[in-house]
């Protein structure tokens, strides 16, 4: 019946008799819009009513036929009738518990299935089987969870012995194949996961992971319907957080015997469509995948075939390759990481170098780049999580994987893949895995991943260098990158000795390198040629940002990788060379002299805010290319080159600066004393820019100044002074090795503040000579000058220099072949001083953590490491500190240890007369065709190079030519006369680079004078 709501509908009639105004026609239109939308809202209220009539007579209706249903249903319980009833009342709690419990005995649930009614139970039956499953998921904890569950089983897992006989089978996959298309498996990791984790004894627990594997047994595992469990299984419960540790023993044991490993080869093709399924959207349930097939399969590696152990480590390379960095170790909540490499910030920040982390060299002084987002912070991690991840690394797991691999050799490739993404996803155990690799395979995985896999690659081949992102490449990346890793670790604890030897030059069973010279030699160019490549790149927002296709790098990434291990080669390489002429340069790819002018100018370019720490090679690599290639491979450009480009930079600085060494004003005015050179330029110069030009005057015995004005000559003889004082290893701060070559003095007094003040000072004065181009002879141990450029990597052959004892123990227990716990060491160092020793963790609580066959290469790294760099880290910090006043971060990257020795003292190489003779200046009565400076040259030229070295430093204090000729000597080598008396010795002013020698009229009486001036080092003359 439909109400009247009113009198709306009736007409309005005037019978006041009084004549109404003519309403507008605005006014008329607007009344007829208000009637009409009246009469919509009516018919709309009256359609709704109607509606809601309806509803409540069919909710009376349903709950009068639902009650009748329940009473047919009560009274015929076992039957099709009351099975029907069950299923159109639908999820009610209670007709669902009586009719499980009365189903519970399997006789009882399949007496219809057979009968004339088998039809109508098939179709009810499945029906019912989903309500059932529904309601386990909503509430597994429930009185009758574990009667629905049992009756679940016996449907999905039918006796085939029972009252179904031989078309059990057959049922199960019917029923199964119905549930999977109403999310099995989504239902079963709900109801698992609705279970507290330390609520073992729940009795619906066995049932529910029983369950998990039945769907399994019903198919063949070449099945569609087999594949797809096996996918649901890993997409729903493996995912499940902390699986182990929620299941009962009982049915832990079920689960991991009945668990398909052995069928994970049919997986393959869809392990990307598992990665991209919605269940896997969140780093956490790719880790917990993760952390449950490290709990289940490791114990059956020995029996697993080719094609599952390919598969299941394909799988676990994906799963970590879609991970954050740092995923599988971030901080616990609420802690500060005290290790930076696993904190999950470091991965936004530049670590363009492996030295010590609390080093501020060169390498070090890097900050976080502003040209890459910080990444998200990981999920945190359950510490039981945590716990089974951490046998990942461990070395009984990295040893029963090679040993797997090494039965199905088909699988090295998938097994190097996952060992390179181990490292990257899980940058803090990186060097333990690779550590653990060099020790048990001793150089065979080096040989096998080179000869298998890189020789043949397709990647930085000469004749095609530029096409490395081609995504058909994806496959060769793994087994490169990985090689580079490993080979970098290598040579951390491989001496020169066991570098340099081979098969046919040492006995069958001592150490030697694991690839040939002529092999790393091709090994070296590949890496030169893709190291080149992504430098030169002029779109370097591709480098940082765009993915390695198949690796979780970015190619930023593959170039911090291959640069490392291509920089540790060229190092052995610059020792004792073994690569033919021009092997490193990159010459023919590119015009050297556009080179150097787009290199100066887009120095010029780079802004840096005063008092900001260095750019991090990263940073120069992604603001100028040329500069990335100088800073990270200079050796791909010829020395003189980048010589060149150096005192180009030297030249704009000053020209930015407004230096002009040759005006006489606005110079720093210095006196100094004689007797006390080195105190007064210490007490003098601080403070005072180094980089303008600075005026000496020296003061006498008498305390008076010296006459004569300083063009140069006497800062140069004030500079040679203070560099024999300062580095007199009498003073104590420096000491020498065997070949002579300085280093910091270790000892504690070189670290109080004092003697750090003075390291400070002696960078800046170094920086001076090099800006300005002074040779000093000095040399430094090649470790010292490699913490210069950050590329001290405490190689164990750094040591020989410096204690050659400890380096031969060092090198006997890397090749102990007995147990090296015999040998009684832990992880310390002894340290004396004072006439008392001390001893020194190498690691937290190292006096209690043995020496071990697994750690020993850790341990002989970290005590190359502490002789070679932590004990002089606050002294090289000082010194770097001065240093980098006058020098910047980039332009000494440009050079290795041995040029950088170059640019200081000049090169060791012959003395080239005629480029001397060119380059020489005469005054007074010579010239270069006076009769005695014709005997000069003569008498020189008959001179060993010893004899011409020893000339060059009687007249310039340095016994090496520069580096670039002798026209950069400042000032030019000069010759001047120094009267007629044949019986004076030659004298030289080193300040001036200048030769006084007499008119000696006879040759032989020259070369007599000249020889014993030179090596008696007599005639030193300051006029």
């Amino acid at each position: 019946m439909i109400p009247i709501w009113g009198d709306e509908r009736r007409r309005p009639i005037n019978l006041g008799g009084a004549a109404s105004p003519a309403p507008s026609h605005a006014a008329i239109l607007d009344q007829a819009k208000a009637r009409r939308q009246e009469r919509e809202d009516n018919r709309r209220r009256e359609e709704s009513a109607v509606r809601v009539q309806a509803w409540w007579r069919g909710v009376k209706e349903t709950k009068l036929v639902k009650a009748e249903m329940k009473r047919v249903f009560v009274g015929d319980v076992e039957g099709i009738r009351g099975l029907r009833c069950l299923v159109l009342v639908g999820r009610d709690e209670e007709v669902l518990a009586m009719w499980s419990a009365a189903m519970v005995d399997e006789q009882t649930l399949f007496r219809l299935a057979t009968g004339p009614d088998q039809a109508s139970w098939l179709v009810l039956i499945r029906q019912t089987s989903f309500l059932l499953l529904q309601s386990v998921a909503d509430s597994p904890k429930s009185p009758y969870a574990t009667a629905h569950l049992k009756v679940l089983k016996h449907l999905l897992a039918p006796s085939t012995g029972g009252v179904l006989g031989a078309e059990a089978p057959a049922l199960a996959q019917d029923i199964t194949t119905y549930l999977l298309k109403h999310d099995l498996y989504a239902h079963l990791e709900r109801a698992i996961r609705s279970i507290p984790i330390e609520a073992k004894s729940a009795p619906a627990l066995p049932l529910l992971v029983s369950l998990t594997t039945s769907p399994l047994s019903a198919f063949t595992s070449t099945t569609a319907s087999y594949h797809q469990c096996l996918l649901l299984l890993f997409t729903h419960i493996l995912t499940i957080p902390l699986l182990p540790n929620r299941l009962p023993l009982a049915s832990l044991t079920e689960f991991s015997s009945r668990l398909p490993l052995f069928s994970l080869g049919i997986l393959a093709p869809s392990i990307p469509l598992l990665i991209n399924n919605p269940s896997l959207s969140t780093p956490g349930s790719k880790i917990n995948i993760v952390a449950n097939l490290i709990a289940f399969t490791p114990p059956r590696y020995p029996t697993l075939p080719a094609a599952a152990l390919d598969t299941y480590l394909y799988l676990l390379t994906t799963l970590m390759n879609a991970l954050p960095i740092n995923s599988l170790d971030p901080p616990v909540p609420g802690t500060k990481s005290s290790n930076p490499s696993s904190s999950w910030a470091t991965a936004a920040a530049d670590d363009d170098s492996d030295s010590e982390t609390e080093s501020h060299s060169l390498a070090r002084v890097s900050i976080v780049s502003s040209f890459t987002p910080k990444p998200s912070p990981p999920p945190a991690l359950d510490p039981r999580t945590q716990k089974r991840l951490s046998t990942i690394p461990d070395v009984k797991h990295l040893n029963a994987l090679l040993s797997a691999s090494h039965r199905h050799p088909s699988t090295q490739l998938s097994l190097v893949s996952f060992f390179l993404s181990l490292g990257t996803v899980w940058p803090a155990r990186r060097e333990r895995v690779l550590s653990t690799l060099v020790v048990y395979t001793g150089g065979g995985l080096v040989r096998e991943l080179y000869r298998g896999f890189v020789r043949a690659s397709p990647l930085g081949r000469d004749d095609n260098p530029g096409s490395l992102m081609d995504p058909s490449y994806a496959s060769s990346w793994p087994p490169l990158l990985f090689l580079a890793d490993l080979y970098t670790q290598s040579l951390l604890t491989m001496g020169d000795d066991e570098f340099f030897s081979s098969a046919s030059t040492t006995a069958p069973t001592a150490p030697r390198n694991p690839l040939t010279l002529d092999e790393l030699t091709a090994f070296s160019r590949k890496l030169l040629n893709i190291a080149f490549t992504l430098y030169w790149r002029e779109d370097q927002t591709n480098v940082q940002e765009g993915g390695v296709p198949g690796v979780n790098l970015k190619w930023e990434g593959v170039r911090e990788k291959v640069t490392k291990c291509l920089q540790a080669i060229h190092a052995r390489d610059s020792r004792k060379p073994f690569t033919p002429p021009g092997h490193w340069l990159v010459s023919s790819q590119i015009d050297m002299q556009s080179f150097v002018e787009a290199a100066v100018f887009e120095e010029q370019q780079i802004e840096q805010p005063t008092g900001s720490r260095p750019l991090s090679k990263r940073q120069v690599a992604y603001m100028s290319p040329r500069l990335g290639v100088l800073n990270n491979i200079p050796f791909a450009i010829p020395f003189e080159v980048r010589v060149s480009i150096f005192r180009n930079f030297v030249v704009n600085d000053m020209v930015s600066r407004g230096v002009d060494r040759h005006r006489r004003t606005g110079r720093t005015r210095v006196s100094v004393r004689r007797g006390s050179v080195a105190q007064d330029g210490f007490d003098k110069l601080e403070g005072a820019d180094l980089k303008a030009p600075i005026e000496i005057t020296f003061i006498d015995q008498f305390g008076q100044e010296e006459a004569g004005i300083d063009g140069g000559g006497v800062f140069k003889e004030f500079f040679t002074s203070l560099c024999k004082e300062v580095f007199d290893t009498d003073r104590g701060l420096w000491l020498a090795n065997k070949k002579n070559e300085l280093y910091p003095n270790p000892h504690a007094y070189a670290t109080e503040q004092h003697s750090l003040s003075w390291y400070r000072f002696i960078g800046r004065i170094l920086g001076k000579a090099m800006y300005e181009g002074i040779l000093v002879d000095v040399a430094f141990a090649g470790f010292f000058l490699a913490k210069w450029l950050g590329k001290q990597k405490s190689f164990l052959d750094d040591l020989a220099s410096l204690d050659p004892d400890l380096y031969q123990g060092l090198i006997f227990l890397k090749h102990y072949t007995g147990n090296p716990e015999d040998l009684s060491l832990n992880f310390t160092v002894a340290v004396e001083e004072f006439g008392l020793t001390k001893t020194i963790d190498l690691i937290p609580d190292g006096s209690n953590v043995a020496v071990t066959r697994e750690n020993r290469l850790q341990y002989i790294q970290l005590v190359s490491h502490y002789r070679l760099s932590k004990q002089i880290k606050q002294q090289s910090e000082a010194f770097f500190e001065g240093l980098l006043e006058m020098i910047d971060t980039k332009w000494l990257r440009m050079f290795n240890q041995q040029e950088v020795q170059i640019l200081l003292g000049g090169v060791n190489s012959p003395v080239d007369l005629e480029d001397l003779r060119k380059h020489t200046n005469y005054g007074g009565l010579y010239d270069d065709k006076e009769e005695t400076i014709t005997t000069f040259w003569n008498v020189v030229d008959s001179f060993d190079q010893e004899q011409r070295r020893a000339l060059l430093r009687f007249v310039t204090s340095c016994s090496r030519p520069p580096l670039l000729g002798f026209k950069e000597l400042v000032p030019n080598f000069a010759i001047r006369d120094a009267g007629q008396d044949e019986q004076r010795l030659p004298t030289a002013s080193t300040c001036v680079n200048l030769l006084k020698l007499p008119r000696y009229k006879n040759e032989d009486v020259l070369r007599e004078k000249l020889l014993q001036a030179i090596h008696a080092g007599a005639g030193f003359d300051l006029s």
